[in-house]
């Protein structure tokens, strides 16, 4: 943990981060701290680098700059990461990504329980256990010996949650979990997160979903073009954006 943020002690802290593919800067200088408990939202049009600055902030992709802070485990880029760090950092930040990512060939049960044994070193009784208490919380206990193939989307979705979940991270982060699926569908998923952020979880969310992000998130970030244009409060900013960028895009996606 580092200093306070918003009355609160941040748990992520993202330093002058940068990211290249090729010649085109896709996350440029961000710099960006995330208080314990909170939900920062990151919204911005297509190609504004939202998803892959979530994706380095567990290092699934590798900064080429800037540091990154998340609980204890602090990454330098440029830095040779240790096989130690790197899995501490995942297992502190838990990742639902826009496809479901579950093991077709495995039920349910074992696609929560599998991991916990893998990483955690639980043994499988205490495992299922776990997975059973978590399907239990995202209403879908009775889909354990299922196979994720008989599950809508919906389903799937709220599967993963309790995947990531089960290996008891401090952050959640959520890469447009509900893009995939029908608004319906995207509910089931969006009411899940909102009794994650009632109980305090940490998260950061990629998203397209303006109502969520305004109603559940504590802290607004806008994104267009690698950089952050604007941050702070979802209402503040939602009622009177300061940056044009952010004017344009808010009156495309709300007036549509």
């Amino acid at each position: 943990m580092t200093e306070n943020v918003r009355g609160k002690k941040s748990v992520i802290q993202l330093q002058n981060v940068v990211k290249h593919f090729g010649e085109n800067t896709v996350v440029n200088d961000v710099s960006l701290t995330v208080g314990q408990g909170e939900v920062a939202a990151i919204i911005g049009p297509s190609g504004a680098g939202k998803s892959t600055l979530l994706r380095c902030i567990n290092l699934l992709e590798r900064p080429d700059g800037g540091c990154i802070t998340v609980g204890d485990t602090r990454i330098n880029a440029g830095e040779e990461i240790g096989a130690k760090d790197l899995a501490l950092l995942r297992r502190t930040a838990g990742m639902v990504f826009q496809s479901f990512n579950l093991f077709p060939h495995l039920t349910v049960l074992r696609n929560i329980s599998l991991a916990q044994e893998r990483t955690l070193g639980r043994r499988r009784k205490e495992a299922d256990e776990r997975s059973m208490a978590l399907l239990e919380r995202v209403g879908l206990a009775d889909k354990a010996k299922q196979y994720p193939n008989r599950c809508s989307g919906g389903q799937q979705q709220r599967i993963a949650i309790a995947r990531a979940l089960a290996l008891e991270p401090q952050v959640m982060l959520f890469d447009e979990p509900t893009s995939a699926l029908d608004p319906e569908l995207g509910l089931e998923v969006l009411a899940v997160m909102k009794e994650l952020a009632i109980e305090g979880m940490t998260m950061v969310v990629v998203t397209h979903e303006m109502q969520f992000a305004r109603d559940v998130g504590d802290h607004l970030i806008v994104m267009a073009e690698g950089a952050i244009l604007e941050e702070g409060a979802p209402e503040d900013i939602f009622v009177a954006p300061s940056h044009e960028r952010t004017r344009q895009f808010l009156r495309a996606v709300l007036e549509r």
